[in-house]
């Protein structure tokens, strides 16, 4: 299991402390933000602790009993409309100032989480493919999403606002004890109970929301997996046992969210009989120093004031406490993810580096690079329309072992050299490894033992930029982006649109184009389901036309098309082939008599090679499953 799915245990859990050290380089990027929100703290605290006292002193001054120094010598309207006047100054301070310093927050907080979510994004995308197969899409889609959301809370809504709270408390603590000691006291003895049951409940809150947010990935994961396979949901009538597979984890995410809801309404219910006890105990206190004529009415009124003021940040507080709590809980999620290790890494000195801040923040000294590509050679590359023709390039698999599982090997023992321009078709039973080989070519997987060298470079000191520039793979199955057809062939490269026709017009798609509605124009739906298979795959065609790799890889590449189109794409496919390497990998055999050599494969090993002539006459594997295709045919 990866360290994205497994869930951490609470005793490994990182602390608070460290947790906020991950976050501590993205808010650190936007410090110049981030100051007047800070600054305008202190007037909002200065106001909310000015207005019980403004209170308190009104009713002493009606009671004619002694007033504070800027009151003194006033009549008892003149001072009524004194204390008035400084009691809608402060009420104009929180209403101009409130509103502006939230939206001034939660601005930043946006920031940081695009921030985080564009980093999150592009260490995914440089994961190897390794990662994938074990990786439900629904989980990342909910790391990338729901989890990133959350995390926002605690920069919008948390971070700031709990410092605000804490500031508020600590302004109302002073003002309470030069007003009047014992009842100061009294409120910030009350605290201390207080605070420990919240920080009790929030680390329950913490690990509840933890186990809630796996099953809202496991939920998603389902949900994702029903959507893409919608076919097969309804051709085999699983409708009602997938239904029954969804109700059964959604009711387990129920119950998780159950939990969280409870220790978050336990905080609130707490917090609000705790300061019904500090108001009777007030008013217990005080009414005892009153009736000593230690205490006036006027500062009685004004404590219990504060007794309501000095809980409601503790509210705020909690309640943004369960924010940050939930929030910490995806940075554990995120962070999981931002510690999957990029396995696949280019050569030193051969990229630029580029490190995300989180991946800083979370190494200890030495970050994993996640590098950005450039040419080759560390330049930016040729514009697009300008690159030569290259010359064809020579492969060679040395003693190549390879295992999707460490103990289980799908590749063996394979050493043998394509020859540059050679045509180099790849044949075997169902599993043999024909799939593997290209995917190693590539690059989405190392090889577990042996090399792979192109040109007699390894394939491991080559930039990937590099080595898959040099070289275009037109699958079965032609994948399409949602946008228009033009940039489904350019992908985000930097093609003009005569470069675009001339590669359509070079594998004579260029009249199944322009018949669109809109031609080159024409918007495509999510993987392209607006056009038939074969369709798509004469655009796979033409997105390898455009790019003149040395290196042409079919898998099954014409199996999609019908004859009249396959004919067509064959007399493309030879003016495509020309002065390059080709590696075809194709099931009908027929296909593939005029390729130069054949290698034959069986369970991951090489067990013949040759031309199509010479193993019909060795009479081996290859002529077996040739016969076996004529008889069926």
């Amino acid at each position: 299991m990866t360290a994205v799915t497994a869930s951490i245990p609470a005793a490994e859990r990182q602390s608070d402390w460290r947790l906020f050290l991950r976050l501590w380089p993205y808010i650190r990027a936007q410090r110049r933000e981030l100051w007047l929100p800070f600054v305008l703290l202190v007037p909002l605290s200065l106001a909310n602790a000015a207005q019980p006292i403004l209170i308190g002193q009104a009713i002493s001054l009606i009671r004619a009993e002694p007033v504070a120094w800027f009151l003194e010598g006033r009549s008892l309207q003149g001072g009524l409309n004194f204390l008035v006047g400084l009691l809608l100054a402060t009420v104009a301070v929180r209403l101009a100032l409130d509103g502006w310093q939230s939206y001034l927050v939660q601005r930043v907080g946006q920031r940081i989480t695009a921030n985080i979510r564009n980093d999150l994004f592009h260490h995914v995308t440089a994961l190897a493919m390794r990662f994938f197969d074990h990786t439900p899409v629904g989980r990342l889609i909910t790391r990338l999403t729901s989890d990133v959301d959350a995390l926002g809370d605690v920069f919008s809504t948390g971070a700031v606002g709990i410092f605000s709270d804490l500031f508020s408390i600590g302004v109302i603590a002073v003002t309470m004890l030069f007003l009047q000691w014992q009842l100061a006291l009294l409120l910030l003895t009350m605290l201390v109970p207080v605070t420990w049951l919240i920080v009790y409940f929030q680390q329950q809150y913490r690990k509840a929301n933890y186990r809630a947010r796996e099953k809202l990935s496991e939920l998603n994961a389902n949900l994702q997996e029903n959507i893409t396979g919608i076919n097969v949901v309804q051709i085999f009538r699983r409708e009602r046992f997938n239904s029954e597979r969804f109700r059964a984890v959604n009711q387990q995410y129920i119950r998780a969210v159950d939990k969280t809801i409870f220790y978050d309404s336990a905080v609130s219910a707490t917090l609000e009989w705790v300061a019904l006890a500090a108001i009777a105990a007030v008013l217990w206190l005080g009414g005892v120093l009153v009736m000593q004529d230690a205490l006036t009415f006027g500062t009685l009124a004004s404590f219990i004031l504060f007794a309501q003021r000095l809980f409601d940040p503790l509210r705020q507080f909690a309640d943004k406490f369960t924010s940050i709590q939930a929030g910490f809980t995806a940075v554990e999620r995120i962070t999981d993810l931002f510690s999957v290790a990029v396995e696949i890494q280019d050569p030193k000195g051969a990229m630029v580096k580029d490190h995300p801040k989180w991946a800083i923040a979370a190494s200890s000294g030495s970050p994993s690079p996640t590098p950005r590509a450039l040419g080759g050679d560390g330049q930016p590359p040729i514009p697009n329309d300008q690159q030569v023709t290259p010359r064809a390039a020579e492969i060679r698999f040395r003693d190549v072992w390879f295992g999707y599982k460490s103990d289980e090997y799908v590749l063996k023992r394979l050493d043998f050299t394509i020859r540059p321009g050679e045509k180099v078709a790849l044949v075997g039973p169902t599993g043999a490894g024909k799939s593997s080989i290209i995917r190693l070519l590539c690059r989405l997987y190392d090889v577990s033992q042996g090399d792979i060298l192109l040109d007699g470079v390894s394939i491991r000191d080559l930039p990937q930029a590099e080595l898959r520039r040099r070289m275009a793979v037109i699958l079965q199955d032609g994948f399409l982006f949602a946008g228009d057809v033009k940039s489904n062939i350019t992908l985000g490269e930097h093609y003009s649109l005569a470069a675009v026709q001339d590669a359509a017009a070079r594998t004579n798609v260029d009249g199944l184009i322009e018949a669109l509605p809109q031609g080159y124009n024409t918007m495509l739906r999510e993987r392209g389901t607006n056009l038939s298979g074969g369709q798509k795959q004469l655009l796979a065609f033409a997105r390898a036309a455009i790019r003149n790799p040395s290196i042409l890889i079919l898998d099954e590449a014409t199996a999609n098309l019908d004859v009249g189109t396959e004919a067509l794409i064959q007399e493309a496919l030879e003016r495509l082939l020309e002065n390059r390497t080709a590696i075809i990998i194709a099931h009908r055999l027929s296909t593939i008599r005029n390729v130069d050599r054949i290698l034959v494969l069986k369970q991951g090993e090489l067990v013949e090679q040759g031309s199509h002539d010479h193993l019909l006459a060795q009479g081996g594997l290859y002529a077996s499953l040739y016969k076996l295709q004529m008889l069926e045919a």
